[in-house]
C-alpha cells in the first residue's frame, strides 16, 4: 500500500510553493488545518519529516523525492488531454539567472505563455541545480554540465561578460591606469553569493580584493547602476551593447571578460510542456548566446 495519496502529495508541493499553509489552503481551496493534516499525515506515513516548518516552509531532503514525484504526477495528469475538452493548464516551475531572465528567456517563454503557465525562480546560475536536486523546480538555467539524478542535461551557450562602466567613472578612477584603479574602485555586485567580478579580478592578478562594493539585487537595476556611474562591474554583451552604442557605458579593460557556459537541465520525465518549454529554450540560446 502507498503511504501517500494525491492530496497529500499536492498538501506538499502546494505548501513548498507558496511558502505557507495558509497560502497552500487558499491555493487548493481547503482550511490551513486541512492541509497540515495532510503534510502531517504524509510525514507518519513516510516515517520522515517532509517539510521545514520554517518561513517561508522549505522541503526536507527526505521530502525531495516525494516533491518530485508530486510534480511529476500532476505534470502527466496536465498532459491527458483525454480526460476532459477543459485539460488544466500546467504549471512550469523553473529557475533563471536574472541576466538571461532579462535578456534571453523571456521572449522564450512568451511564445508559450498560452499554452502553460510560469513559476520562474530567480537563481544564480552556479545555484539553480541544487533547485532541481530539491525538486522545487522542473528544469533550470545552469552552468553545471554534470546533470542531477533524475535529470537530462544539454549545452545552451556562453554568455560573455566584459568589465564595464559609466565615462564619468572610467575618468574618475582609471586616468592614469587600469589595473590600479581597478583595484581600489568600487564594483556593483549583485548580492552576496554573486562572486562573479571576485573571479574577474582574480584571473587578471588581483590577489588582495578590498575593493568597496555595492549590493543592488535586480538584473536591470543593476545595469542602471553601471550606467549612472555607481561602480563598475560586469555586464553580459546582451545587456551592454545598446548602451555601449550610445555611448553610455564602456569597456573599462578591452580584451578581458568572463565567459559563463550556460546549461538547460530538465528532469527526464516527459510531458508535453516540458519538451515544448525546451525546444522553445533550445532555440533561443541559440539566437542569442555564443
Amino acid at each position: 500500500m502507498s503511504p501517500f495519496d494525491l492530496p497529500q502529495l499536492d498538501a506538499l508541493a502546494a505548501a513548498v510553493d507558496e511558502g505557507s499553509f495558509d497560502a497552500a489552503a487558499r491555493r487548493l481551496h481547503v482550511t490551513p488545518s486541512a492541509i497540515s493534516q495532510r503534510v502531517k499525515a504524509f510525514e507518519t506515513a513516510a516515517g520522515v519529516v517532509l517539510v521545514q516548518r520554517s518561513k517561508p516552509i522549505r522541503i526536507t531532503e527526505a521530502g525531495q523525492p516525494y516533491l518530485r514525484l508530486a510534480r511529476q504526477i500532476r505534470s502527466l495528469v496536465a498532459d491527458m488531454h483525454e480526460l476532459g475538452a477543459a485539460a488544466a493548464v500546467p504549471t512550469v516551475p523553473i529557475a533563471v539567472n536574472g541576466d538571461s531572465l532579462n535578456t534571453w528567456v523571456l521572449p522564450a517563454l512568451a511564445t508559450l505563455s498560452d499554452r502553460m503557465d510560469f513559476d520562474v525562480r530567480r537563481e544564480d546560475q552556479d545555484h539553480s541545480a541544487e533547485s532541481l536536486r530539491q525538486g522545487v523546480v522542473m528544469a533550470a538555467v545552469t552552468t553545471s554540465g554534470e546533470p542531477v539524478q533524475g535529470c537530462s542535461v544539454s549545452p545552451l551557450g556562453i554568455m560573455r561578460y566584459r568589465p564595464m562602466c559609466s565615462p564619468a567613472f572610467r575618468d574618475r578612477w582609471f586616468d592614469v591606469s587600469t589595473s590600479a584603479g581597478i583595484a581600489r574602485a568600487p564594483m556593483i555586485v549583485f548580492d552576496r553569493s554573486d562572486d562573479l567580478q571576485d573571479r574577474y579580478l582574480k584571473r587578471y592578478g588581483h590577489t588582495r580584493i578590498d575593493n568597496r562594493r555595492h549590493h543592488v539585487p535586480a538584473s536591470a537595476d543593476f545595469v542602471e547602476a553601471v550606467r549612472l556611474g555607481i561602480g563598475w562591474a560586469l555586464l553580459p554583451e546582451q545587456q551592454s551593447g545598446r548602451l555601449e552604442r550610445t555611448g553610455e557605458v564602456v569597456d573599462m579593460a578591452p580584451g578581458t571578460g568572463i565567459d559563463v557556459t550556460l546549461h538547460w537541465q530538465r528532469w527526464s520525465v516527459r510531458t508535453e510542456a516540458l519538451d515544448a518549454l525546451t525546444s522553445a529554450i533550445r532555440a533561443a540560446a541559440s539566437a542569442s548566446l555564443t
